[in-house]
C-alpha cells in the first residue's frame, strides 16, 4: 500500500493505456481498409472509435464530457495542512515540494461525515520513499473545512472505504529496521456524534521470510 514501508512496487501508470492505444489504432486501420475494399463507410462500427477516444483522442462536440457533473471541487490540500493548528510543526516543516511544485500528498474526496460537502482525506508522505508521516480528515461545510481527524505516527496511511475511514499503521518490534516492520494495525473508524469512533481493529503479522507484507494464510 502506498504510504507504508515494504508496500510493494509503485503503480505502473500509463502502461496499460499505452498498450490499449496501440491495439485500438491497429484495429481502426484494419477496419478502415476493410470498409474501403467493400464499399462501406466503416463508420457504423463504433468499437475502435470509442477505444481511441478513451485513450485520449479529442471527443466530438456531441460526446459526453470527460468529468461527471458532480465531480468534487478540488481544494488546496497543502494549504489545508499548513493552516491546520492540529498538525505538528515537524510535518509542516517537512512538507515541501519534491520536484518543482509537486508536493508529496495524496488527496481523496468522499462522504465520511454525512455533511453537505465532500470530506477530504489528506496523506502527507516523504519524498524519497513515499512513507506516510501524517493522515488528516477535513469536513467541509459552508465553504470552509474543519479538521476532524489526525494520525501522525509513521508509517501511517488513511483511506475511504465504503463510507468508513480506514487507517493503517505499521508497527515495529525491538530491533526491527525501519524498512522492515513486524506488522500492521488496520483500524476502521465511523463518524458518530460529531467525531470518528473506532469500530473495528485487525492486526497482521508480516512474514520475515518473504521480506515483508502480511503472512499468507495456509493454502493461500
Amino acid at each position: 500500500m502506498r504510504g507504508l514501508t515494504g508496500a510493494g512496487p509503485a503503480r505502473a501508470r500509463g502502461i496499460r493505456p499505452a498498450a490499449a492505444t496501440g491495439t485500438a489504432a491497429l484495429a481502426a486501420v484494419a477496419l478502415f481498409a476493410s470498409a474501403c475494399a467493400t464499399g462501406g463507410t466503416g463508420a457504423r462500427d463504433e468499437g475502435p472509435a470509442r477505444a481511441a477516444s478513451a485513450a485520449g483522442a479529442t471527443p466530438s462536440s456531441g460526446a459526453a464530457p470527460d468529468s461527471p457533473a458532480d465531480a468534487p471541487d478540488r481544494v488546496d490540500a497543502v494549504r489545508l495542512v499548513k493552516d491546520d493548528p492540529a498538525v505538528s510543526a515537524e510535518v509542516k516543516r517537512d512538507l515541501k515540494p519534491c520536484v518543482a511544485d509537486e508536493y508529496p500528498v495524496d488527496v481523496s474526496y468522499g462522504n465520511l461525515t454525512g455533511g453537505p460537502a465532500d470530506d477530504i482525506v489528506v496523506n502527507v508522505l516523504t519524498c524519497g520513499d513515499a512513507v506516510g508521516v501524517g493522515a488528516y480528515v477535513y469536513r467541509g461545510e459552508n465553504g470552509s473545512y474543519a479538521s476532524v481527524f489526525k494520525a501522525e505516527e509513521p508509517p501511517v496511511y488513511a483511506e475511504i472505504d465504503r463510507g468508513d475511514l480506514v487507517v493503517t499503521k505499521q508497527v515495529y518490534e525491538k530491533g526491527d529496521p525501519v524498512s522492515s516492520p513486524s506488522g500492521e494495525n488496520v483500524i476502521t473508524y465511523r463518524w458518530a456524534s460529531d467525531r470518528f469512533a473506532e469500530k473495528f481493529r485487525t492486526h497482521n503479522d508480516y512474514g520475515k521470510v518473504t521480506g515483508g507484507g502480511p503472512t499468507p494464510a495456509p493454502g493461500g
